[in-house]
C-alpha cells in the first residue's frame, strides 16, 4: 500500500508541477471564456450587417406583404424596366432585387418571380422571401374555394396544445430537451476528460518505457501497483485542473453578471409562480413573462445535487475504465505513433454515447436504446447522465436502473483493470516489435 500510495503521489505531482500544465490550468477558462465572448460579438456584428432589398412589383397580388426588420429593409421600384431595376440595385450597392411580374392569376405571378443578387442569396433571406409567397398562395387557394377573409383568419389560428400535469400544473413545452441537453452537457464533460486525461496516461507510460525508467521502477514495485498508481495520480492531477477550472468559471460567469447587471437572485422568484388551479380544473394560459417564469421555475425543479453527485460517480468509473485501457496501450508499444491502430476502438464508444444518446434521449429517454445504452458500461456515463435530469423513481430514471448501470460499471471497471494488468505487465518489457490485436489476445492468456 505504501509503494501505491508514493507511486500516486509521484504521478501526481509531475503532472501539477508540470509548466504548461500549470499554464493551461489557469489559462483555459479564460481562452474558453473569451471564445464566446468573442463568437457572440461576430454574431452580433454578422446580425448589424442591414441589407437592402429592392422590389420591383409589376402585379396587383402583393402590396404591404413585405415587412422590413432591423436586418432586412425594402425598397420598391415603380414604372422602370427589370434590367434598369438591375443596374439601379447594383449600383446603389443594394443586396438583391425581388421582381413580381404582370400575370392575371397569381399562381403565374409567383411561379415567374425572381429574387436577383450578385452571389448566392443567403438562406434567411429566400425562407423569408418564400414564407411571403407560400403565405399570398395559401390566401388565393382558400379564397377560391369560397372562403371569407374572416374565415380565412379563422383557419389559420396557429393552434398550440396546452399541457398540464395531473395535478394542475402547467407544463412548458421542449423541457424535456433542455434536460436532456443538460445531461449532455455533464457527458461530453466526462468524454473530453477521458480523452485528454487517458492520453496523458498512455504517454506516461510509453515515455518511462522508452528511457528504460520503467526496468527499475518494476524491480521493487508489481507492474499492477504502478499501472494503478498511474492512473489514480493522473486522475487526482485532472480533478484538480477541472476543480480549478470550475472555481475559475465561477468567478468569471459572476463577473459576467456585474458587467452586464444580471441578477442571478431575480430567478428565483420564479420558483414560487403557481399557474395550476388544481387537479380539477383547467389550468391557465401562461402569459409571454410567465412562460419565461415556468421555464426558470422548470430548471430549479432538477435535481442538481443529485445530478452532480452522479456526476461525480460516473465520471470517476468511467475514467478509471478508460484510462487502464489506455495504459495497457502505453505498455504495448514503443511510440505514440503505434497507438492509432488502438486508439479509435477506444474513442468509438464515446461518440457513439454522445450521439444516440441525442437521438435516443431527445425522442423517447424512457425507450429500449436509451435503456441500453444507458446500462452498457462503455456508454453508460454519458447516455445515463443524459437521462438523470428527469430525475430518479417515478417518472424518472428507475431506480433499479440506476444500481444496475453503477453495478455493471463498477465490475467492467475491475474486470478491464484485469485484462489490462496482464497486458501491462508483458508489454512494459517489450521493445522494438509493433503490437497486434493477435499478441496482445495472446498476452491476455499467459499468467
Amino acid at each position: 500500500m505504501r509503494k501505491l500510495l508514493l507511486i500516486i503521489k509521484r504521478e501526481y505531482l509531475a503532472k501539477v508541477r508540470n509548466k504548461s500544465f500549470v499554464i493551461m490550468t489557469f489559462l483555459s477558462p479564460i481562452l474558453m471564456v473569451g471564445m464566446v465572448v468573442l463568437i457572440a460579438y461576430l454574431t452580433k456584428v454578422n446580425d448589424n450587417d442591414h441589407k437592402v432589398i429592392a422590389i420591383l412589383n409589376e402585379s396587383n397580388f402583393f402590396s404591404n406583404e413585405f415587412v422590413a426588420t432591423t436586418s432586412t429593409s425594402y425598397v420598391n421600384f415603380d414604372d422602370v424596366s427589370l434590367e434598369t431595376a438591375k443596374d439601379s440595385v447594383a449600383s446603389l450597392g443594394f443586396y438583391g432585387l425581388l421582381y413580381i411580374p404582370d400575370e392575371i392569376h397569381i399562381e403565374k405571378v409567383c411561379d415567374r418571380s425572381f429574387f436577383y443578387t450578385e452571389d448566392a442569396p443567403s438562406t434567411d433571406i429566400t425562407e423569408k422571401i418564400d414564407a411571403v409567397f407560400q403565405e399570398r398562395l395559401r390566401q388565393s387557394r382558400l379564397l377560391e374555394l369560397g372562403l371569407t377573409a374572416s374565415e380565412f383568419e379563422k383557419v389559420d389560428t396557429q393552434f398550440d396544445i396546452r399541457t398540464a400535469t395531473f395535478d394542475g400544473q402547467t407544463n412548458v413545452k421542449g423541457i424535456n430537451e433542455i434536460k436532456a441537453f443538460i445531461g449532455g452537457g455533464f457527458g461530453y464533460l466526462i468524454m473530453m476528460f477521458i480523452i485528454i486525461y487517458g492520453g496523458f496516461v498512455m504517454r506516461s507510460v510509453i515515455e518511462e518505457k522508452t528511457s528504460r525508467i520503467i526496468e527499475v521502477i518494476i524491480s521493487s514495485v508489481k507492474p499492477f501497483q504502478l499501472m494503478l498508481g498511474k492512473i489514480i495520480g493522473t486522475s487526482l492531477a485532472g480533478i484538480t485542473q477541472f476543480g480549478i477550472w470550475l472555481v475559475s468559471a465561477s468567478v468569471l460567469l459572476l463577473v459576467a453578471f456585474a458587467v452586464f447587471d444580471i441578477d442571478p437572485s431575480a430567478l428565483n422568484t420564479s420558483a414560487h409562480l403557481q399557474t395550476g388551479m388544481g387537479a380539477n380544473m383547467a389550468p391557465t394560459i401562461p402569459t409571454a413573462d410567465q412562460t419565461v417564469q415556468l421555464y426558470a421555475q422548470e430548471l430549479f425543479r432538477i435535481p442538481w445535487v443529485m445530478l452532480i453527485f452522479f456526476f461525480l460517480v460516473y465520471f470517476l468509473l468511467g475514467y478509471l475504465i478508460y484510462s487502464s485501457i489506455y495504459a495497457a496501450i502505453g505498455a504495448a508499444v514503443d511510440n505514440e505513433t503505434d497507438t492509432q491502430q488502438f486508439i479509435f476502438p477506444i474513442i468509438l464508444p464515446l461518440m457513439l454515447a454522445i450521439y444516440v444518446g441525442f437521438f435516443s434521449v431527445f425522442s423517447n429517454p424512457h425507450g429500449p436504446i436509451a435503456v441500453g445504452f444507458s446500462l452498457f458500461p462503455l456508454t453508460s456515463p454519458i447516455v445515463m447522465l443524459m437521462r438523470l435530469p428527469g430525475g430518479i423513481g417515478e417518472g424518472g430514471v428507475p431506480v433499479w436502473e440506476l444500481v444496475t448501470s453503477i453495478l455493471l460499471l463498477f465490475g467492467t471497471f475491475i474486470g478491464i483493470v484485469w485484462l489490462a494488468a496482464k497486458i501491462y505487465r508483458v508489454g512494459i518489457l517489450m521493445y522494438g516489435k509493433k503490437p497486434t490485436y493477435k499478441e496482445l489476445f495472446k498476452w491476455l492468456k499467459y499468467d
